[in-house]
């Protein structure tokens, strides 16, 4: 690479392949003067050769050096990958603690306020939904009970059974040194009556049901459907989520019965083959201690544990922005803010009625 008369000549070719050798040898001539940079002989550049230019335009920046005799073509693929048209991306000025905690402080009011809008609005046309069936598809409460209910049931059957057995086989262990064989079905009829139904049924829900929810109303929101059905005076909510909330307030009840009888049957498997105690014995013990308060306890949970997961949602679905991205986005934190919040319920409830 020559310098001839303050004009740097670039050579035929431009690319990866040979530029670390050109910036050696600009090294070695930094203190040279260069006003012009010639690319008459210059047939071949890729993004390789054009990062090399721009920096050819740094090292002499001094003198303010112009390309000549670049050919439209090159011209073009120049820049096209150049950086130094871009603009400088400044660092946003951070404010200090005081007006950071005051800016969440506001979005944390403002995104109060929507979700209480839409809870009061679900909560309304839920109601009304009971009594008149305008504005809602035909069959869609049934619909929705099989996707929320039915195609659920198997997981919930399983994971309730595979817990009823850890929870027995790890509490029959400590049991039988004090001869406590017996407690092995207080134990397991008060934990999976009380907590442990509730709780797993809702969890799973949350990752499976609330996901689809959340999933489902965020691409109608970023495709327009939404907007699409409020200029057919179809209200959003009433469509969309009133079956979902009818649906899975009908079969939460029957998925939580579910996961607690299995999963006392998996404590009934540990208690027959390691403590040695009959069915019989095993199922007396169960029906003297369970009393009515503590199956309402549990089904009673079960109803605001569905709600929840119902309306968070709603929530983000409808908050969804951003297309394809925004959709995946809102549904990861509607699941996260699910489970968040049914396992807060759960301590609250558990506070209030065992204290």
């Amino acid at each position: 690479m020559i310098i001839k008369n303050k004009t740097l000549i670039l050579p035929q070719k431009l690319d990866k392949s040979n530029i670390t050798g050109f910036l050696k040898e600009i090294a070695l001539q930094k203190s040279e003067i260069v006003e012009e940079i010639d690319a008459g002989n210059l047939e071949m550049i890729d993004s390789a050769g054009v990062a090399f230019l721009d920096k050819l335009m740094e090292i002499f920046t001094a003198h303010s050096p112009q390309i000549i005799n670049l050919n439209s073509e090159l011209e073009q693929s120049y820049q096209t990958f150049s950086s130094l048209e871009l603009p400088i991306q400044l660092k946003a000025k951070q404010g200090n603690i005081f007006i950071l905690l005051g800016e969440n402080f506001y979005a944390w009011l403002e995104s109060s306020k929507q979700a209480f809008y839409l809870l009061a609005d679900i909560f309304y046309w839920s109601f009304v939904g009971v009594f008149n069936k305008k504005g809602q598809r035909k069959g869609s409460v049934t619909q929705q009970g099989l996707l929320i209910g039915a195609d659920a049931l198997p997981i919930i059957l399983l994971l309730s059974f595979i817990l009823g057995l850890i929870l027995a086989l790890q509490s029959a262990a400590q049991l039988r040194q004090f001869g406590a064989n017996i407690f092995v079905a207080d134990l397991m009829a008060i934990s999976m009556v009380t907590e442990m139904g509730p709780i797993l049924t809702a969890i799973i829900l949350a990752g499976r049901s609330g996901s689809a929810i959340a999933s489902e109303i965020a691409t109608m929101k970023v495709t327009e459907e939404i907007d699409a059905l409020k200029m057919m005076a179809i209200n959003p909510i009433r469509y969309v989520v009133v079956p979902k909330f009818h649906a899975i307030t009908l079969v939460i009840p029957l998925l939580v019965t579910a996961s607690t009888l299995i999963g006392i049957f998996g404590g009934l498997i540990i208690a027959v083959t390691y403590l040695d105690l009959s069915t019989v014995v095993f199922f007396n013990r169960v029906f003297e201690v369970l009393t009515l308060r503590d199956a309402l306890i549990g089904i009673g949970k079960s109803y605001f544990f569905a709600w929840v997961i119902v309306i968070i949602g709603s929530y983000y679905g409808f908050n969804a922005e951003g297309g394809a991205e925004g959709v995946g986005k809102v549904t990861t934190q509607s699941v996260v803010a699910s489970i968040f919040w049914v396992i807060i319920l759960d301590a609250l409830s558990s506070m209030i009625f065992y204290f």
